[in-house]
């Protein structure tokens, strides 16, 4: 299939086109850097350089790469400060709003049959089970100061699925780690657990959802040769609460153990939305993407994911020294 892929110099798009070159697709990768365009090449894709955010450039990309398929894998995340989540968000939400739009209608003016598009496990509503899967309340009632970000993504997903004139599939993936990722070697994410700036607020009784980068990869591959429309959470098996898991990752990466504060100093220290997901985050099933889309994550567990990314982190440390 000819597949176009949106965000391809990503983190997401680094793991994913090279997978689908592999699998015998011809893949054209959207970026609006110049020069990206030999990193495009290197892995294997036609470059094609579009701003996602004008709607003339993308109408000319797509045409001119006439895919059978889309993925919107397009962000463009900041420095993450969790007491200004919407703002850290914010080139992200505009991709994800105004830049989902413009892909949809280049997408339908050349007749695209299937149409992926990323999303993420953190919005479902913070009430119930501690594990949801795709049926469950989805984005109603989002953490104050996340009501942007939750918003746009909601905005991907509502869009994607009402376009009856393709197959739209929405991927809720779980918290990236690994390669190029802010939880891989040298991530910003890693180095705040690294230096004990990531505390356990509260109980950190909030339950995240992991998924390593390059399982995304395949379950992505998966959901363009042979997905179903609909939407599919693509986590690991193990969802677990702050408390559990954020303990293992110090470990795994030589650091002590992470500090604990209250709930009161956590508001202080990263915002209602950051004690919100250190304590209230509900997680992911992942049974149906198991199930549908005939997928296993490589890494079952983020246990197994951190000690390989610890592994990572000391030799490119022991590299470097």
């Amino acid at each position: 299939m000819r597949v176009l892929v949106a965000g391809a110099t990503g983190a997401m798009g680094r793991q994913l086109v090279p997978r689908l070159v592999r699998a015998g697709h011809e893949v054209h990768g959207m970026t609006r850097s110049e020069s990206k365009q030999a990193l495009l090449r290197g892995l294997g894709a036609v470059p094609v350089v579009a701003d996602a955010l004008d709607p003339d450039q993308v109408a000319r990309a797509v045409a001119e790469a006439h895919p059978e398929v889309v993925v919107h894998q397009l962000t463009s995340i900041g420095p993450m400060d969790m007491r200004h989540f919407d703002r850290a968000f914010a080139q992200t939400n505009r991709l994800r709003t105004e830049g989902t739009d413009h892909l949809l209608s280049a997408a339908r003016a050349v007749g695209v049959g299937r149409f992926v598009a990323q999303s993420f496990f953190a919005g479902y509503d913070r009430v119930g089970d501690a594990v949801k899967s795709e049926d469950d309340p989805f984005g109603t009632e989002p953490p104050a100061g996340m009501e942007q970000t939750v918003g746009a993504i909601r905005h991907v997903e509502d869009s994607v699925l009402a376009a009856s004139w393709t197959q739209g599939i929405v991927l809720r993936y779980g918290g990236f780690y690994g390669p190029n990722t802010s939880l891989g070697a040298g991530g910003e994410q890693t180095e705040a657990v690294r230096r004990r700036k990531f505390p356990v607020v509260g109980d950190g009784g909030g339950v995240w959802s992991f998924i390593h980068i390059a399982d995304a990869a395949d379950a992505t591959v998966a959901a363009i040769e042979h997905g179903a429309a609909g939407v599919y959470n693509v986590v690991d098996d193990e969802p677990a609460t702050v408390a559990t898991w954020l303990p293992v990752l110090a470990d795994s990466l030589g650091a002590k153990p992470p500090m604990r504060v209250p709930r009161l100093v956590g508001r202080l220290l990263a915002g209602e939305t950051g004690t919100v997901m250190m304590t209230e985050l509900r997680g992911a099933s992942n049974a149906k993407a198991r199930r549908e889309l005939d997928w296993t994550p490589t890494h079952a567990t983020w246990r197994d994911g951190f000690r390989e990314l610890g592994a990572q982190a000391r030799a490119e440390s022991g590299a470097a020294a």
